[in-house]
């Protein structure tokens, strides 16, 4: 039995490592774990206060195994909402915890993913945008200070799966990309394009301004200070609901409010109040007028409540409304204003559906490129073990491509998998070149042909490596998951496949 080169041991342990980050995590092979996923946990409620958190795997509820998404739906509706608190046990790989409870937790989950691939936006579905600053041409810390407040709204927001990133072109000109999984074009454009400029006045004068520097905290996820009070059905039969959340001032803002108020009289018709309102201005609108108690006329106070409203066809509708627009004001006054207005350069959508049935027409048609090409190899070339020899090594690189892909948590869109095809179709060029070299019939041994194949090779690598480069800035960025992918699959095939190959041909020849 010949002795396998190093070579072809480190191609043999670069596989098995790859597979391994592919399908192994730190509860098991993701392939046999049964359970689902929780994808967040709503802060200061029950379940978060008892351990549970974002990427844990519930398998077990008061001693029922939870195998899937249809599992723990059912377990969960058949017990909620209940008249009395309710014990509930949740078993994770790592805690029970114990809660009680007249609700559903306040959790979402999904199922556990079978591998660690990560997929991109046109594969999960959701809306992408690329976005500059109106009128402006921003520098490279300007443009990172808009990408930390813009990720900082959106996480107040509660999205998950964001990605805001920092992007240019050949040009120089630089925007941000932003993206969100699950959310509608409609969506995006609304947060995007809505600057968020908040102010309370007293008639003309700023009494404070959404953002830390006049507003030192806000009440969000407490139901004594942040919450819906009535809802109520009007002459129209439209229904409305009023929501109210506590706002604590800066000692600066809380003095401008006393110097403001002590100035304005008590109101003749209503003197419970002062004569002028506190109005609250959202990008120039007014969105609401809230009377001011005489008794803080003067007053340094620090605690401001806010209200609002929201409106719908059914009640349910608008207390939905009235906890959209609490939580929209709610993200303004901590966020504070973009520094910019913004524009949408381009604005893209993309169904799950429509994501999946892509990859399915990808796979067959890389498949069907596969053994094609290696039809065409065996009939030109009439030896089995060499043709096999090549498929061997493509589906190889695959597996190492998205092993790199899975360790690095690159997210794999359709750009990614377009740059993985092109790898094939390069690994076999090369592997062509070998076996074309390694079977012509010359004076050279085959060590030699072998080293001449590999010259041919480096050439064409360092050509293609160079040709590629650009397309991580061209079109604004938006195909640097081909230009990454490509280089390394490419840079795989250099150094790691077409030497195990070289090896495996020349075992073939001795």
């Amino acid at each position: 039995m010949k002795k396998l080169s190093f070579r072809i041991w480190l191609f043999i342990v670069i596989v098995l490592l790859s597979l391994l980050s592919i399908f192994a995590s730190s509860n098991g092979f993701t392939l046999f774990q049964r359970g689902v996923l929780i994808t967040s946990v709503e802060q200061n409620s029950s379940a978060f206060q008892y351990g549970l958190r974002q990427g844990q795997i519930i398998t077990a509820i008061d001693g029922k195994a939870i195998n899937n998404i249809t599992d723990y739906s059912n377990y969960i509706q058949s017990k909620f909402p209940s008249l009395n608190q309710t014990k509930i046990i949740i078993k994770t790989k790592d805690l029970e915890a114990i809660l009680y409870t007249n609700n559903a937790p306040n959790i979402t989950v999904s199922k556990i993913p079978k591998t660690n691939l990560k997929a991109g936006l046109d594969l999960a579905g959701g809306a992408r945008a690329l976005v500059d600053a109106q009128g402006k041409d921003l520098s490279s810390s300007e443009l990172n200070d808009l990408v930390a407040i813009t990720t900082n709204r959106f996480n107040v927001y509660g999205l998950s799966d964001i990605k805001v990133s920092p992007i240019s072109d050949l040009s120089g000109k630089r925007y941000m990309l932003i993206e969100i999984a699950g959310a509608t074009p409609t969506d995006l454009r609304s947060m995007i394009e809505n600057q968020g400029k908040f102010e309370a006045k007293i008639g003309n004068q700023t009494v404070f301004v959404g953002g830390d520097k006049d507003v030192a905290s806000v009440c969000r996820n407490d139901a004594t200070c942040a919450r819906i009070e009535t809802c109520q059905q009007d002459s129209s039969s439209q229904y409305f609901c009023r929501f109210t959340f506590t706002i604590y001032l800066s000692e600066d803002a809380a003095k401008r409010h006393a110097d403001i108020t002590n100035a304005i009289s008590i109101n003749v018709t209503n003197p419970e109040y002062l004569s002028q309102p506190l109005d609250l201005y959202v990008d120039d609108s007014l969105v609401e007028s809230l009377l001011i108690s005489k008794d803080l006329k003067g007053q340094v106070t620090t605690q401001i409540a806010v209200s609002g409203s929201g409106t719908g066809a059914t009640q349910d509708d608008a207390y939905k409304a009235a906890e959209a627009n609490m939580h929209k004001l709610q993200t303004i006054l901590i966020t504070g204003s973009l520094p910019y207005k913004l524009q949408i350069i381009k604005l893209d959508t993309i169904s799950p559906l429509l994501g999946q049935n892509f990859v399915k027409y990808i796979l067959i048609a890389g498949i069907a490129a596969l053994l094609s090409a290696s039809l065409i190899i065996f009939i030109r070339y009439r030896k089995l073990k060499q043709s096999l020899t090549v498929i061997l090594i493509s589906l190889a690189e695959i597996i190492i491509i998205l092993g790199v892909a899975a360790l690095i948590d690159w997210n794999l869109d359709l750009a990614s998998i377009a740059g993985i095809l092109a790898s094939i179709g390069t690994g076999f060029d090369d592997q062509i070149v070998i076996l074309d070299e390694s079977l012509h019939k010359t004076a050279y041994s085959i060590k030699q042909k072998i080293k001449m194949a590999f010259a041919i090779i480096m050439g064409a690598y360092f050509t293609v490596l160079v040709s590629l480069l650009p397309l991580m800035w061209a079109g604004a960025g938006l195909l640097k998951g081909f230009a990454i992918t490509t280089i390394i699959g490419i840079s795989v095939g250099v150094f790691i496949t077409r030497p195990a190959f070289g090896d495996m041909i020349k075992m073939m020849s001795d």
